[in-house]
């Protein structure tokens, strides 16, 4: 195969900078339609070039770091909808500067191509050239390099603004979305099958009922670990577990693929997903001298799982369900509705996560809506299901649902409490992470829409169990649905 190198392209110095790769993308676009005959067929589009080219010199794909999560050219097309959502969404992007610069950006990018073809010309001309000319025609490449070099790092300075800008956009959002600043404008679309209880006693909230019951021991996890931390005992323990079958046997039914993921991933991975995991106000514990980060969620490893891969498009949907620990610094967080398993620094979460074909992620989010809600419904649990304001969205959800079950230990008469969410995050992790598609007899690849769904936080699922199936002497009703795997009916 021959390089491309002798084709003006000087791919051995630009693949030593993945910057340089996206700022090129746009004229690769045109130069692949014609690449077929230096060797490279196939190529439909400026991506389909770089991963080539990245294979070719036996390079790592580097496409995944430099994207942003939106798509710039549809940012620039479509600059006031986008300033509308960051409005809506609480986000300080400057849409307006982002546009200067983008323009300035690609003005600097000409100009680099242009003295670059130039000093190639000039080198072209050294083959039939006296030694007097050859002189001359250096020191004029020299100077044209030079030149090329002054405003390439120009260029690239004003990439890193726009990079840096496009990092604080989030997601576009859900025509249907309500429009609010923060949790209290959620709309409410649904309730479950069990009814609030009502009790002819005092209910306990569950730190009483797990110290009558030797279930929770907060103390000894401050001696060992700090506050927030905490043991789980006796029948605590076979709940935890309980939970854990019921949820992976019943999405394994359902097409998922259970995955025991890592505990740990990578800042890159993290970045992916939508999370910060350096600075002030992160809520992610990171591992002193190293790159690695504890997981907040299995929605981290289970999106970076098929980072910078390719997928078949009979592949989609793929289900994945994983079982992690979750660890979280939760600053800020203190308050009487936070106490006990609410808020804690580790606990184990089952989550769902999808890889689709953009058209099938609306359908999909609905599916792991209901999945959530048909396990809290085994549950026996009370709950309601909202839809998620503008301002309550976080990063990359398009459209979020949570779920929150009724918890009669929380306030003075019980209280609604959130236990699961379900996010569709259309192609905004995908972009970043690089998870594309191609369809079989099509050319070019495409991003693939990413979803998750909590399916069981065990900590929280403890509360709600616990609290809602207490009886009046202390002791706790075991719902049907998890009597296999506990073998008991009754705790206490």
């Amino acid at each position: 195969m021959q390089s491309p190198k002798n084709n003006g392209f000087h791919a051995a110095s630009t693949i030593q900078s993945t910057a340089i790769f996206e700022h090129l993308l746009p004229r690769l676009d045109e130069w692949a339609s014609q690449a077929g005959r230096m060797g490279f067929p196939g190529w439909t589009n400026g991506e389909d070039a770089i991963n080539s080219a990245s294979a070719f010199f036996h390079l790592p794909l580097v496409l995944t770091a430099p994207f942003s999560m939106l798509d710039r050219k549809f940012v620039l097309e479509n600059a006031e909808l986008v300033k509308a959502n960051c409005l809506h969404r609480g986000a300080h992007a400057d849409i307006e500067r982002f546009v200067e610069l983008e323009r300035e950006r690609k003005t600097k990018l000409n100009q680099a191509e242009e003295l670059n073809r130039q000093a190639n010309a000039t080198s072209g001309k050294m083959g039939g050239a006296t030694p007097e000319q050859r002189e001359t025609l250096k020191e004029e490449g020299r100077r044209l390099r030079e030149q090329k070099d002054a405003v390439q790092a120009e260029h690239d300075m004003l990439d890193k603004e726009i990079s840096a800008i496009l990092s604080r956009a989030p997601n576009m959002t859900h025509p249907a979305a309500p429009i609010g600043r923060d949790d209290q404008a959620n709309l409410e679309i649904a309730r479950g099958k069990t009814p609030i209880p009502t009790f002819d006693f005092q209910p306990l909230d569950h730190l009483q009922l797990g110290k009558q019951h030797d279930m929770i021991d907060f103390e000894s996890g401050a001696r060992v670990a700090g506050a927030g931390f905490y043991f789980l005992k006796n029948d605590a323990v076979l709940l935890e577990l309980a939970l854990q079958q019921l949820a992976i046997h019943y999405l394994i039914q359902r097409g998922f693929v259970p995955v025991s993921t890592p505990d740990v991933a990578n800042t890159e991975t993290l970045h992916g997903i939508g999370f910060i995991p350096r600075g002030p106000e992160t809520q992610i514990y990171s591992i002193e001298n190293t790159d690695l980060n504890l997981v907040a969620t299995a929605e981290i490893t289970l999106g970076g799982m098929y980072s910078g891969q390719v997928l078949d498009a009979e592949q989609l949907p793929l289900k994945l369900v994983g079982i992690s620990h979750c660890f979280r610094t939760e600053a800020g967080a203190a308050g009487r509705a936070s106490k006990g398993l609410y808020r804690v620094h580790q606990f184990t979460k089952i989550e769902m996560f999808a890889f689709t074909l953009p058209n099938q992620s609306d359908a999909i989010h609905e599916e792991l809506r209901q999945l959530e809600c048909d396990l809290f419904d085994q549950l026996e649990v009370a709950y309601r299901v909202v839809d998620t304001a503008t301002g309550d969205l976080g990063g990359p959800a398009y459209r979020k649902y949570d779920l929150e079950a009724w918890m009669p230990g929380r306030g003075t008469a019980g209280e609604w409490g959130e236990v699961t969410s379900t996010s569709n995050c259309t192609d905004y992790q995908a972009r970043r992470l690089n998870i594309r598609y191609k369809t079989k007899n099509e050319k070019g690849t495409h991003l693939v829409h990413t979803l998750n769904g909590t399916a069981i936080a065990i900590s929280r699922a403890i509360i709600a169990i616990m609290e809602n199936h207490q009886m009046a002497d202390g002791r706790i009703r075991v719902p049907a649905a998890l009597r296999p795997w506990m073998g008991k009916e009754i705790i206490g």
